[in-house]
């Protein structure tokens, strides 16, 4: 019941006439946890498949949903952290002005930019111990890891302005970048909602046009994750999300549309069967709008990761109807992303350190997945136990 009902019934009005609640009475007041919903869902699917596919060479990468097309769970992620956005900026129990938007937003970014500087310090922690145990130097080369300490006076900088990322944690720089840059796209939807989506594939097609990128220092390079150009995955997760303009028409259409999705999902798994990737040398100029190309989020990767929310988006009713305790679970994850994600980096690290022992086999590979995965879901069930606190 949203908060405007309750301050119509008796009850409601009763409690604003009496005295404030004793501390006993506030104690019984505890947060619960929002029920299982199709974005919890799939964000948590996606938090597995990020954590598996971290790990690389690890036996179970090869059933992941990147291995049945083009685009894969980090598309998803940021898709469904668009989506989610539209819940925040439209909120039927909270009316945020634009200036306390734009605080709660830049608030957001500053935790995640936060949650970024400490797995970062934990993941050169881990491998310098590693290097340690294992007498093996090289491991201070691992992911990009090599500056942080033969020339750590600039490489520290660069951690902390975010120009300089380790590999396989560079998801949440950009996260960091879109959700920082959210305030443009939320009050230029409530105000020019008509100029968000062209303004937004205009800046994407300049990017894609003229290779925009912003450069890494001190090591020379740039952003694996493109933020101008990812940025329209972003917004048409939000743009989608609403219950008007382009995400009623889907709806509206959604037996067509779920077909269309269906094509473009048995041809993705036929290209990703085949091996099949156009060649950038045998493309026309700008080559990026012809290829596979993740850093710059190129049109296959647009239309592969469309194609797919049309054909699955809404199943989640039929996965919970017959796997309710598969869909309390995935949503649980999904429903603390931020430290799930965290956790899964790590863990991901962990079993890239095991494997690097010689401890290669189905059978570790397996135990890495199951202790992984249960990490994640006590990760998930501590955050919430701990915002259920009484008082």
């Amino acid at each position: 019941m949203s908060a405007a009902t309750d301050h119509h019934t008796p009850a409601a009005a009763t409690e604003s006439a009496t005295p404030a609640p004793t501390a006993e009475k506030s104690a019984e007041k505890v947060k619960v946890a929002r029920a299982p919903n199709e974005v919890d869902f799939w964000r948590g699917m996606a938090l597995i498949a990020i954590f598996v596919n971290h790990v690389p060479g690890i036996f179970w990468e090869n059933y992941t949903n990147r291995n049945i097309g083009i685009s894969d769970s980090a598309d998803l992620f940021v898709f469904l952290a668009g989506w989610a956005m539209r819940y925040l900026s439209e909120s039927r129990s909270e009316h945020l002005t634009d200036m306390r938007l734009i605080m709660r937003l830049e608030a957001r970014a500053f935790t995640i930019y936060t949650a970024q500087i400490l797995i970062v310090v934990l993941a050169i922690a881990m491998l310098a111990a590693t290097a340690i145990i294992l007498k093996n130097p090289l491991v201070l080369n691992w992911h990009n890891a090599a500056s942080v300490f033969t020339d750590p006076v600039p490489t520290h900088i660069g951690i902390v302005l975010l120009t300089h990322h380790l590999g396989y944690f560079d998801i949440l720089p950009l996260y960091v970048a879109l959700i920082a840059f959210a305030p443009v796209i939320v009050l230029l939807h409530r105000h020019l909602p008509n100029a968000l989506l062209p303004l937004s594939l205009l800046l994407w097609g300049a990017v894609l046009t003229f290779s925009i990128n912003i450069p890494t220092w001190p090591v020379d390079g740039y952003w694996f994750f493109n933020p101008m150009a990812w940025q329209l995955n972003f917004v048409l997760g939000f743009i989608l999300a609403r219950p008007t303009g382009l995400g009623h028409w889907v709806r509206h259409h959604r037996g067509k549309v779920r077909l269309v999705g269906a094509v473009i999902v048995g041809t993705g798994l036929a290209m990703a069967l085949a091996k099949y990737r156009p060649n950038p040398l045998l493309m026309p100029q700008p080559y990026r709008f012809f290829i596979d190309d993740k850093m710059y989020w190129s049109p296959m990767r647009v239309i592969h990761l469309l194609g797919m929310v049309a054909f699955f988006g809404g199943s989640f009713h039929y996965i919970y109807r017959w796997a309710a305790p598969l869909g309390h679970f995935l949503a649980t994850l999904g429903r603390n992303s931020l430290h799930v994600f965290c956790v899964g980096s790590l863990a991901s690290l962990f079993g890239q350190i095991i494997r690097a022992s010689g401890q290669v086999s189905l059978l570790t590979d397996t135990l890495v997945v199951i202790f992984g995965v249960i990490l994640l879901y006590i990760t998930a069930w501590l955050n919430e136990w701990r915002t259920r606190i009484p008082g």
